[in-house]
């Protein structure tokens, strides 16, 4: 740095400040530096700034390790606004979610310094076992849960979305809407399906009994299926994700059932190519990138000792011809 400031003619601490606070210097004099920085070949060393400063600049992202659509692109999210802030992440993919693999992740975050973590693993056991081994590290859920107060938390308003997609089969004529839910200890799956059960009430219909599936396409078939089998199809069913709500159209469609014209599906997450899928498919689309980069924020500010807050996005309706 003191070089780069001899061959710029300024002093060590206009370096520091084109560094850090680029638009507190004047112009001409950081395209000075600037240009004597690449003359140099200079980079900044992290891992002596942080010895200095006791600031890393790396955040940890807990994650599912599974390939599921809305954490998978929530963390791309929170990847990308990290890098554009200035931070490095130290992302940890969980197996098996109990509470030695958690405990090891988290000692391994600690030993390499990160000054927040976003947990980005959007089931009850993770969020319990992160507020137990992350105590003295800013942590921001990234999940539709705020049962404790004292956890930043940051989501897509899931019940809002489920009320959304429930609701539009309503106006369209539906009367007996079933939901084929996600996984109950997720927070996402439950919030969507209080979304669905609010609807229902809101307009005197009768709550069907809900299904679970596992998030795959299989599980969805496999619903698809026994719905067919039974004899008793409803008018319309809310899948809680888009790739079993692909399953159940396909199990339909085998037994000969019409989609849209006996039953109406609408899905969620709004998953590449389901705008081509015969129906195309009505989905609910979450703002992946708008979630990262709020996540991003909110962590920064809980770094900065900010209190904890919640904050929610809401979703959109993609309305296409999966409903009649």
């Amino acid at each position: 740095m003191m070089a780069v400031a001899r061959l710029a003619g300024v002093s060590h601490q206009t370096v520091s400040r084109v560094l850090n606070t680029p638009e507190a210097v004047r112009p001409a004099t950081r395209d000075r530096v600037v240009a004597a920085m690449r003359e140099l070949g200079y980079s900044r060393n992290l891992a002596a700034r942080a010895l200095v400063t006791q600031q890393t600049a790396l955040l940890g992202v807990v994650w599912t390790g599974a390939a599921y659509f809305g954490p998978s692109s929530t963390v791309g999210g929170i990847e990308v606004a990290a890098r554009a802030a200035g931070y490095s992440t130290l992302v940890g993919a969980l197996e098996t979610y109990d509470e030695g693999e958690v405990r090891a992740l988290f000692r391994t975050f600690r030993d390499r310094g990160v000054e927040g973590i976003a947990v980005v693993a959007p089931r009850e056991r993770v969020a319990q076992l992160a507020r137990e081994y992350a105590a003295g590290i800013p942590v921001v859920l990234v999940a539709d849960d705020g049962s404790d107060p004292s956890l930043s938390t940051v989501a897509v308003d899931q019940e809002l979305g489920g009320r959304l997609a429930t609701e539009h089969m309503l106006e369209r004529g539906c009367r007996r809407v079933l939901h084929l839910a996600g996984p109950q200890d997720w927070f996402d799956a439950r919030a969507r399906a209080r979304g669905w059960r609010a609807a229902l009430v809101s307009t005197g219909l009768e709550v069907q009994e809900m299904v679970e599936g596992d998030w795959s396409p299989e599980s969805g078939y496999e619903a698809g299926r026994a719905l067919a089998e039974s004899g008793d199809l409803p008018d319309g069913v809310f899948c809680g994700n888009d790739a079993m709500a692909v399953g159940l159209v396909a199990a339909l469609r085998d037994a000969g059932v019409d989609v849209p014209g006996r039953v109406s599906v609408v899905g969620f997450d709004d998953l590449a190519g389901v705008a081509f899928f015969a129906p195309p498919l009505t989905t609910v689309a979450q703002p992946f990138a708008e979630l990262g980069a709020k996540a991003l924020e909110v962590l920064v500010d809980a770094i900065a000792g900010a209190e904890a807050v919640a904050q929610r996005l809401e979703p959109e309706l993609r309305v296409r011809s999966s409903v009649r």
